[in-house]
């Protein structure tokens, strides 16, 4: 019932089901994982995103790598039951219809967390209008812009339309639905009957409003252009009427709490931009990053903003491979209402740990041969990476040196190696990086097989994850806010072989959860060298990890073992929103 629910969870995307094609990779995972573990411990949650009918897109690679889009059209009325409550939007002066259509995630234990994705497509609107909420990251400018003012002014709206009166707490996943607290105002201000923002409704606002940020680099993170958000009109006057409570720095193109603020014509003319994080920031009385050092990385990129930690996770029962879920209900009941309680693997006979993973790994084998033909063999030590394509994440950098790769498979111990990941449709470099995957790929036979498997998505993310020897992890310090395909190998015994950033500085410790490459990084990414980072990639692999997978089974167990109790049992989603609840939601 709406009147037992006092936190509203805001996100631009969520994973609730692989056929529901809303979401585009992490952001919209963690959404997903956050919300089913919210239902499982009976937090009062409920969550608003865009329906997204056209999804994100389906992905097609030829023979060379090449990628290419399909638009993806799911069945709406399959997932969802669409709600008779309205509720309307101002956008250049036009009132937008919104229509919710709603998900029920069930927790472990019956308790439902509804989930209201927000519609334009209704015959009220323009042709125009009724693709807003369309497509997830796609279009300029103005398309992002509406989508925003959507998802922030229009799901508090749709909120109040559904009966959900006593709110307590708005969480915003990444500053898209930071216009929310726009809204928040405008309802403050008609409490106290005044038709200005002062004061006290900005700390009546900032109250309410948590901010998660995953985002280490400044260019991350949604700006507009003022004249555009002055064009919009409706409620973002707010924006730009606040003039003793926002100013707007020339230089950084931001908004900053208190200073000056010169009027909107001046603003316009030199092309200044509003920041959606410092919107969040400056409205929020709880701001997080992502994992420790990306709340050290946020504290040096908002200096002026107290900032927090919580670092991400993963739902347990999502992402655990059936094999896996078969051992820990025989020999750790309760997991599922107890992540903390997976430390008990520790107990499980090595035989059947290993039994629960060679089956994973079998069915995992059975799909790549089936997709691909690869002829991939379950005695081999096979090596994993699947995530979305971004150049940061340097998918490629086990091909740095194609001959000593190919010298440690000959001669130190058989290798095969899993590739998957969308690419942006608009980036060039993260297709080109497929390309050259590809072209690795066909160097190395025949003495390394080598799969990519296009069309990446939930479904397929547990398999992989959860069915190879290895998960890799590259990514260019210190540019992950965090990562959690690492944490998903875990829950299945899989060791990570990682770069010393995001979430695996805190879940690394040697030859037990894993091991690292490279040394930590106290720098920005400038400058930085990454053939050090290939050279102890093989180093590690022709000295430590393959000797150990063929020839220390023991040793190689207790990486398992380690994976599981130390890093399944912490880095999950249930761990993280008790801290939620804890730290903000209280």
């Amino acid at each position: 019932m709406p009147n037992d629910r006092f936190i509203a969870y805001f996100t631009m995307e969520i994973a609730l089901d692989p056929g529901m094609s809303t979401y585009s990779g992490g952001l919209g995972v963690l959404a997903g994982d956050t919300i089913r573990s919210a239902a499982d411990l009976m937090v009062p949650v409920v969550a608003v995103c865009l329906l997204h009918r056209q999804g994100y897109f389906f992905q097609r690679l030829d023979a060379r790598g090449q990628q290419s889009e399909e638009p993806v059209e799911w069945p709406v009325n399959d997932f969802l039951t669409e709600m008779p409550e309205r509720a309307t939007v101002s956008i250049e002066g036009r009132e937008l219809q919104l229509r919710a259509w709603k998900y029920e995630v069930n927790g472990v234990s019956g308790y439902e967390v509804p989930v209201y994705f927000l519609d334009t497509d209704l015959p009220e609107n323009s042709p125009w209008d009724r693709q807003l909420t369309d497509h997830l990251y796609g279009g300029d400018d103005w398309y992002r812009l509406c989508q925003e003012i959507i998802l922030g002014i229009g799901g508090v709206r749709m909120l109040r339309a559904l009966g959900y009166r006593d709110l307590r707490r708005f969480h915003m996943n990444e500053g898209h639905a930071a216009f929310l607290t726009i809204e928040l105002l405008n309802e403050e201000a008609e409490r106290a009957g005044k038709n200005s923002i002062g004061q006290p409704e900005i700390e009546a606002v900032r109250a309410k409003c948590i901010f998660t940020t995953h985002t280490p680099v400044p260019a991350g993170h949604d700006q507009f252009p003022l004249e555009l958000v002055e064009k919009m009109g409706g409620n973002l006057k707010y924006v730009m009427d606040m003039q003793d409570t926002f100013a707007v720095d020339v230089q950084k193109q931001i908004f900053r709490y208190g200073g000056e603020f010169a009027r909107l014509p001046e603003l316009a003319q030199r092309g200044l931009r509003l920041n959606m994080t410092y919107l969040a920031l400056n409205l929020s009385h709880y701001v997080n990053g992502v994992a420790k050092k990306h709340g050290e990385v946020s504290r040096l990129m908002f200096a002026d903003y107290p900032i927090d930690a919580i670092t991400n996770g993963v739902h347990a029962a999502t992402w655990t491979t059936e094999p896996f879920q078969a051992l820990f209900d025989r020999h750790i009941p309760g997991w599922r209402e107890d992540n903390f309680s997976l430390r008990y693997v520790l107990n499980i006979p090595a035989d059947e740990l290993w039994e629960a993973h060679q089956k994973a790994k079998q069915e995992l084998l059975a799909i790549v041969n089936r997709k691909t033909n690869a002829g991939m063999d379950a005695d081999v030590m096979t090596i994993g990476f699947a995530r979305r394509v971004a150049t940061y994440k340097r998918a490629d950098l086990l091909f740095n040196d194609i001959e000593r790769l190919r010298r440690i498979a000959r001669e130190v111990g058989p290798i095969q190696m899993i590739f998957a990941g969308k690419a942006h449709p608009r980036d060039v470099q993260g297709k080109d990086l497929i390309r050259r995957i590809f072209q690795a790929g066909e160097a190395l036979k025949p003495d390394i097989k080598m799969a990519y498997l296009a069309n990446y998505d939930t479904w397929l993310g547990r398999r992989v994850a959860g069915g190879v020897d290895i998960w890799l992890n590259t990514p260019q310090p210190p540019n992950e806010a965090s990562g959690t395909s690492g944490m998903k190998a875990a829950l299945n015994g899989v060791p990570s072989f990682s770069i010393l950033d995001g979430w695996w500085l805190e879940g690394h410790i040697e030859n037990f959860t894993g091991w690292s490459i490279g040394a930590p990084v106290t720098h920005g990414p400038e400058g930085y060298d990454c053939s050090g980072d290939a050279d102890c990639l093989y180093g590690k692999l022709e000295q430590v990890i393959v000797p150990m997978y063929y020839h220390d089974r023991e040793a190689f167990m207790r990486a398992m073992y380690g994976a599981i109790a130390i890093n399944g049992a912490f880095f999950n989603t249930q761990r993280m929103v008790q801290q939620y609840v804890v730290k903000a939601y209280l």
